[in-house]
């Protein structure tokens, strides 16, 4: 580190994009290194409501492909994609929820989820988990 580095005001953005991509690649060298282990959890037969609203926008916006003969996202199937926005929004906060309980049960700290979670303090994180459970009810 150069004596510059030291007075030069860390990027809080950039280091929690770096963190992301290295929990990511964590993650998949971990965990989903095959193509088998990174689909065990999805159902093989049905869109759950993250994937179809992920597919319909990444479709959208130009972010995937169409296959060949296949029709273009329409206003129809925006609408169904919007529709099942409130569904993933409550999956990911039981999710959420459920990983807090779990990371609180195998003794991690609040400070330590609060960095996991990008937030500043214990007390972001406890509160943030309070919220999650009243609205999730678990």
């Amino acid at each position: 580190m150069t004596q510059e580095d030291t007075f030069t005001t860390p990027d809080a953005a950039r280091a929690r994009a770096h963190r992301t991509h290295a929990a990511l690649q964590r993650i998949s060298e971990r965990h989903a290194g095959t193509d088998q282990s990174r689909r065990r959890y999805a159902h093989p037969y049905v869109l759950d409501p993250w994937e179809a609203v992920a597919l319909v926008t990444a479709l959208a916006a130009g972010g995937a492909e169409l296959a060949d003969a296949e029709e273009p996202v329409d206003d129809a199937d925006l609408t169904a994609a919007l529709t099942l926005v409130p569904h993933v929004r409550a999956e990911l906060d039981a999710l959420e929820a459920g990983l807090l309980t779990l990371a609180r049960s195998r003794g991690l700290t609040w400070q330590a989820i609060a960095f996991g979670l990008g937030l500043g303090s214990a007390q972001a994180a406890r509160q943030r988990f309070d919220r999650l459970t009243a609205r999730t009810g678990s």
